[in-house]
């Protein structure tokens, strides 16, 4: 191996650790994030329970998008190993589309919850809602943004090793935001469904 690939090869072993470190630590947050919202689930200050506040239709919705969205980057991801610049560009717009209309939907509920007084502001619960579950909105809004650079870098450039290399990442991470929407659907919505 040159001097020169043996660089490339050291920089991208770097890379990938960082990244697996970043995404190691992201679990930490999500994990402390989880923590909390079970100890303040019951600190509703005589505000709104989970069984009162959450609807199904939505939930489920939500869960069908994120879960597709991971499939449809999965498939995005093939297509790029692949080289099919063309099919890379649909399962990413498909990605994209997916993920807005679960950011929507999310939006959507915020804005019901704080119309009706039930905002982060109400209670323990409520706070620790909010924060877990608006933290996974924000990490959803970065992978978006990921995903329209991605589109750039591939409408200006050839498909090669460092468009790979950003995709793989994407990837993982979008698999990680999919991994944390299961617990948080699990967790806090599932049981205030069915109580």
């Amino acid at each position: 191996m040159s001097e020169v690939d043996t660089k490339a090869h050291d920089e991208a072993e770097e890379r990938s650790y960082g990244f697996w470190l970043f995404l190691m630590s992201d679990a930490i947050l999500f994990s402390l994030l989880f923590a909390t919202y079970a100890i303040m689930v019951t600190a509703t200050d005589n505000g709104p329970a989970r069984t009162e506040i959450f609807g199904y239709w939505r939930t489920a919705a939500n869960t069908a998008l994120l879960l597709s969205s991971s499939l449809t980057m999965g498939l995005a991801s093939i297509a790029i190993c692949e080289a099919r610049k063309s099919a890379a560009f649909q399962w990413i717009f498909v990605t994209m589309i997916l993920a807005l209309a679960f950011l929507v939907l999310e939006i959507q509920e915020f804005m019901g919850l704080v119309a009706q007084g039930a905002g982060p502001d109400r209670s323990g619960f409520l706070s620790a809602y909010f924060t877990l579950v608006g933290t996974h909105g924000a990490h959803v809004t970065v992978g978006l943004i990921w995903m329209a650079v991605l589109c750039l870098h591939l409408a200006m450039a050839p498909i090669g090793p460092a468009v790979q290399s950003a995709t793989e990442r994407l990837t993982m991470f979008w698999h990680l935001v999919g991994i944390v929407w299961i617990g948080i659907y699990s967790m806090v919505y599932l049981p205030g469904l069915y109580q």
